[in-house]
């Protein structure tokens, strides 16, 4: 699951508060999100390799012929153009979404790849965590509700991955 878990409450801090936003203290939670990336670098490298052979093999049978120069840059463009497109793919995936929690303060951080961050935080005491298994935009869809504002988290997420993560803010938040 794309999730990092930093649970702090091994602990108490040295300082009354309980872990506080307020007095400078680590969190007591922190939850990172990302979408998941099914292609790696190292597997980025293996598919242009692969598609520049199998571009190449119909070239093979017009060695010594002035088609060859005809075609080379079409598949030469066709080429680049998956490499761009794959390179703009793996660009939008460093979106991330940063939960972090307090006694006194949760602090929610959609890091986007090609638009400015957004921020909302709120009192914890006051938010409430919702879960809608049908008619969001998403299965299993999951909004925190807190400073008269709803925001959304972990959209990008399968249901399942979801579901855990709903049942484990939960307990933390509302």
């Amino acid at each position: 699951m794309p999730v990092e878990w930093d649970d702090n409450t091994n602990g108490a801090p040295a300082n009354t508060g309980a872990f506080s936003y307020s007095n400078g203290d680590d969190p007591a939670l922190q939850v990172t999100l990302w979408p998941y990336r099914s292609l790696p670098p190292k597997g980025f490298v293996w598919f242009i390799a692969i598609t520049f052979v199998m571009f190449m093999f119909p070239l093979l049978a017009l060695l010594g012929t002035t088609a060859l120069w005809g075609l080379l840059p079409f598949l030469m463009g066709a080429l680049a153009l998956v490499w761009y497109f794959l390179r703009r793919n793996t660009a939008d995936g460093q979106l991330q979404e940063i939960l972090t929690l307090w006694h006194d303060h949760i602090d929610l951080t959609r890091h986007n790849p090609r638009k400015p961050d957004q921020n909302w935080h709120a009192n914890p005491h006051w938010v409430r965590i919702k879960l809608q298994p049908e008619g969001g935009p998403v299965e299993n869809y999951i909004t925190l509700r807190g400073n008269e504002r709803t925001v959304e988290i972990g959209a990008f997420l399968s249901p399942k991955e979801r579901g855990e993560l709903y049942s484990t803010l939960s307990r933390w938040v509302g």
